[in-house]
Formats: C-alpha cells, sequence, structure tokens
C-alpha cells in the first residue's frame, strides 16, 4: 500500500498471481497482498524467498520477515531451547485443566475434610489445601519436564542423526533477522501400520513473539510439501488436549482427529489425553 494522490493505492505484492485463479496457497497470498503487511509465509520453490508489502507510514514496524531453511548445526542449542520453552508453556493451562477434572477436585475435598475431621481447625484445613494444591501444581510441571528432557536425550540429542541423515527425515527452521524463530520437523512415524503410507509432523513450534504471523502455517505447509515430493499419502501428528492453538492450526489446514488417547494411567485417571492427527496429502502418488 502506498500514499499517491491524497489516498492509499493498493499495491500488488505476488506479481503474476491473476484475481480469480492460482492455487489455494496463492489464493491466500493474494488476500494479503496490499494490506499492509509483510507477507512471510508464502511458501516459494526458491529457499529463502520471501515477498514483502512496503511499510505503512505512521504504523508501527512492520511484521518481521522470515524465511524457512533446513536446519544447521549452529541451530542446535536454539532448537533445543526454543523446543523446552513452548512445552513448558502448557504447564498453567495443564494445572487448570487438573482442577477442573472431577477426580481432582474430589481429593482435594477430601484432602480437606480429612484434615478438618482430624484437626477441627479451618485454618489448618485451609492451609492443606493450600499445600495439596502447590503439589498439584509441580505435579503438572514435572510431567511436561520429564517429557522435555527426555526429548531431549532422544531425537533432539542428536539432531543431525535423526532428521538429516536419516531416510525421508528433515528438521526446518523459521529465521527472521538472523534469529531461529521457529521449527519443525518430518520423521517416519513409530506406528507400524503408518509404515511407507505417512511421515510424523514432530516438535513444531513457534517463539511466542512471532505467533500470529503465519509461521506455523508456513512450517506445516513445509512438512506436507516434504511427504508429498517423496510420494506419501498422509501426515500424523499428535498434540495435546491443552493445546488449543495447535489444535486449530491443524484442523484449519485440513487434518482430521482421528484418535483419542492416555499416555499413562495418571493421566487418564485426570482424563488428560493426546488428540492424534491426520492429514491426506492432495494429488500424492
Amino acid at each position: 500500500m502506498r500514499w499517491q494522490g491524497g489516498g492509499w493505492r493498493r499495491d500488488r505484492c505476488l506479481p503474476g498471481v491473476s484475481e480469480g485463479g492460482g492455487s489455494p496457497v496463492q489464493r491466500e497470498a493474494r488476500g494479503t497482498a496490499g494490506s499492509g503487511r509483510w507477507i512471510s509465509n508464502v511458501p516459494t520453490r526458491s529457499p529463502g524467498l520471501i515477498s514483502v508489502c512496503p511499510r505503512v507510514p505512521g504504523l508501527s514496524s512492520p511484521m518481521a520477515l522470515y524465511r524457512i531453511r533446513q536446519y544447521e548445526d549452529g541451530d542446535y542449542e536454539a532448537v533445543r531451547t526454543m523446543f523446552g520453552r513452548g512445552i513448558m508453556e502448557h504447564t498453567p493451562a495443564a494445572f487448570i485443566y487438573m482442577l477442573k477434572c472431577p477426580q481432582a477436585q474430589l481429593l482435594f475435598l477430601g484432602l480437606f475434610l480429612a484434615v478438618l475431621a482430624a484437626s477441627g481447625s479451618l485454618l489448618v484445613s485451609l492451609l492443606a489445601l493450600l499445600l495439596g494444591l502447590t503439589g498439584g501444581w509441580f505435579c503438572s510441571r514435572s510431567l511436561w519436564t520429564d517429557y522435555v528432557q527426555q526429548s531431549l536425550r532422544n531425537d533432539l540429542l542428536d539432531i543431525r542423526r535423526t532428521y538429516l541423515e536419516a531416510a525421508d527425515s528433515c528438521l526446518w527452521v523459521a529465521e527472521a533477522e538472523g534469529s531461529v524463530v521457529g521449527m519443525v520437523g518430518a520423521v517416519l512415524p513409530d506406528d507400524p501400520s503408518e509404515s511407507g503410507h505417512a511421515l510424523e509432523l514432530k516438535r513444531m513450534s513457534v517463539g511466542r513473539e512471532h505467533r500470529g504471523r503465519g509461521i506455523g502455517r508456513a512450517l506445516c505447509r513445509t512438512v506436507i510439501r516434504f511427504a508429498q515430493e517423496h510420494g506419501y499419502s498422509a501426515v500424523v501428528l499428535s498434540t495435546s488436549m491443552v493445546h488449543y492453538s495447535a489444535q486449530q492450526l491443524y484442523e484449519s489446514m485440513g487434518f482430521r482427529r482421528v484418535l483419542v488417547r492416555s499416555p499413562s494411567l495418571l493421566e487418564s485417571f485426570l482424563q488428560f489425553s493426546l488428540f492424534y492427527y491426520r492429514y491426506e496429502v492432495p494429488g500424492s502418488r
């Protein structure tokens, strides 16, 4: 968008995209073109190529440009740190969900009544309840911490071997202003029934300050395109039930929820589940 003749004129940011035609990606890009935002979520065949719209005078700094590129060894610490921070952000949502669970509420109520009956003191009972809630917080946090540590010791310990040297696997990062702001991986799924048919999308994460800019969608499309180019008919993934923004992203891109499962007895007791999604790759051979 530019100022001309006493008013704002809409500029075309993506030359060659017609008004009515084009692929879904082109149509999405066309809808963004001329909006005064920097377009950075349009995948291209040329690595690092990013289309931009000009700045709008008088507005705050525009959306940071980014590019999707393959992981490099220099990204090691940034990728591991981003993954850990992204996972630990789920702790408050998981704790709130636990408090809403009827089983947990009965446990805390039982604790309160038991201490009240034993001590006869309302103050002591409230203190015991507070200690119980604090213990529940740390228990919830420890589940996420254990998951992060397990992941850092597994596929994120030797990233090059897991994602770049293994067959039909890759890890990409989103880079903006010289920093890693997002990541996603593609690997062969553990489920033997999916062998030869699907790739698994893993380790999707976008830095909090860079969300809402289409980076997650661009990373997701990168995995889908990678699966299509390697002859796979589907992309599968799993995410926690409290990762609401991820669920919205995947469902908006055509992923279908195909399974709901609790990974442990404790999480089953608390009715905490993982959601499993599947995307059918169009035009796969």
